[in-house]
């Protein structure tokens, strides 16, 4: 038998970084970590599974990118403010949404998944960076349009220095500190 959670309210857990950093992966260890707690109702938001349904009308420019953010606020409001775990894994490169998110999203923590532009460049595990370095995709966030960085994330954790385990941890003793999902 599992524990409940401590906190029985939804929350938002909003991954952001440069394309290939990890966000997915954290979010898909992280969503059967909080499972395996007794979190009732968890829900992933992935940026490319949203982009084949939700927003498959948006391309890369800043409008379309800013529209893609707000539909997925829009569902991870109406979920969080409803007892779900929403787990959010898009770039969102622009600081103002992100801003935009926090303000209307229950219980919203930022987490910043941080890797060096070199590392995601050697690991190109889909190839855009060489592609987008090679001028093929425009509005790239890193290589030709702007990632702006979180400048207050209550998590940030290293994906070029850590390992998804190292990450996955410092990210679930912040949510236990928080009182967001029981200690293990």
């Amino acid at each position: 038998m599992t524990s409940q959670p401590t906190n029985p309210q939804g929350f938002t857990l909003w991954f952001t970084g440069w394309s290939g950093a990890g966000k997915t992966s954290l979010a898909l260890a992280l969503e059967k970590q909080l499972l395996a707690r007794g979190v009732p109702h968890v829900q992933r938001l992935d940026g490319d599974i949203v982009r084949e349904s939700l927003t498959r009308d948006l391309g890369f420019s800043r409008e379309d990118r800013d529209e893609n953010i707000r539909r997925i606020t829009f569902v991870a409001r109406m979920l969080s403010s409803n007892g779900v775990g929403v787990l959010v894994s898009f770039i969102s490169p622009y600081r103002a949404m992100r801003n935009y998110a926090r303000e209307r999203c229950t219980n919203f923590i930022e987490i910043f998944v941080d890797c060096p532009r070199e590392v995601l460049i050697q690991r190109d595990v889909k190839g855009l960076y060489k592609k987008a370095l090679a001028g093929e995709i425009p509005n790239f966030t890193g290589i030709s349009d702007p990632y702006e960085p979180p400048e207050n994330p209550e998590i940030t954790v290293n994906s070029g220095i850590q390992t998804l385990e190292e990450s996955l941890a410092c990210i679930l003793k912040h949510l236990e500190g928080k009182r967001i999902i029981p200690p293990q």
